[in-house]
């Protein structure tokens, strides 16, 4: 049974937070924006259908949605003030902290889904309304699925990216991966994207920060030329023979230089059992895990 006064007092806990109207408190202003749509919103719609004749329904969703308002221009101010001043080689890593803590805490590492942090960036990196894909996906190409941005930050620690390493991230979607890559390394980075609605956004919202180091390239990434690339990240773009063709070129680069190759998802399986890699952090069989595989042969 619903209770009216529960809610009412709900509303009120929040409205009394400490420090939640601070724009620091992000992640307190983002649990509390998603407890008001689930939590108090959804229970007064509940008691709505239910045909209940409560004259205070009208009055605490009001209160509630002026509430919910007033964190989200908060976050609005903020982030305006942040795009304005993310620029190449500030210390992002520490921007993002300062908001919402530890990026990339061991607890969280591999556990499956999105949190406070795919939150900020989403809201960060965002420079229009999601595109809507334009193109039929080949049979084993894989619906795009955003990388969780606690991946992406262990990505870039683990890949200690150098100022002659070429990061390639294939089936770059948005462009997060290579944006956030870029922002936290300095490193150059290429995003391979098959969607050119995707490809097009990524760009544009590369653009927004001046990130001259980070390129979009819409082709199929059978096609691509890898020449230049040290550093490649596959987020299950695809599977079947389209992932072993993918590999086949990678290992027709490893042949002429080392190359790593990070991967999160189910690929992983299949890519440890490349003969011509070898799995620097575990067996990588754990599809809520990174890895990351070096490859064995000896370059030309």
């Amino acid at each position: 049974m619903i209770d009216i006064a529960d809610i009412q007092a709900d509303i009120i806990k929040i409205e009394n937070a400490p420090h939640i109207f601070d724009s620091l408190d992000f992640s307190r202003r983002a649990n509390a924006i998603d407890f008001i749509d689930f939590h108090i919103v959804g229970r007064l719609d509940s008691l709505r259908q239910s045909s209940c004749n409560i004259p205070q329904l009208g009055q605490l969703e009001r209160r509630a949605q002026k509430l919910k308002q007033k964190l989200e221009n908060i976050d609005n101010i903020l982030f305006k003030e942040l795009r304005e001043n993310i620029l190449p080689g500030i210390a992002f890593k520490d921007v993002v902290q300062k908001y919402v803590g530890q990026t990339t805490a061991d607890n969280l590492l591999n556990e499956p889904g999105y949190d406070v942090l795919d939150n900020f960036i989403n809201c960060l990196l965002c420079c229009d309304a999601l595109p809507e894909a334009t193109k039929n996906r080949e049979n084993e190409m894989v619906f795009y699925q955003q990388t969780p941005a606690r991946i992406i930050f262990q990505l870039a620690e683990m890949t200690q990216l150098k100022a002659d390493d070429v990061f390639f991230d294939i089936g770059s979607g948005l462009g997060q991966v290579g944006m956030l890559v870029n922002l936290l390394t300095g490193a150059k980075t290429i995003g391979i994207e098959y969607e050119p609605a995707y490809c097009d956004y990524a760009k544009k919202c590369a653009a927004q920060f001046n990130l001259t180091d980070v390129k979009f390239l819409n082709t199929d990434a059978r096609r691509a030329n890898y020449s230049g690339g040290t550093v490649f990240f596959m987020y299950t773009p695809f599977g079947g023979d389209m992932l072993q063709q993918m590999l086949d070129i990678l290992r027709h680069q490893a042949k002429k230089k080392a190359i790593r190759i990070f991967t999160y998802g189910p690929c992983s399986p299949v890519i440890a059992r490349q003969c011509w890699l070898k799995c620097t952090n575990g067996d990588g069989n754990d599809i809520y895990k990174l890895y990351e595989f070096r490859s064995t042969m000896p370059a030309i």
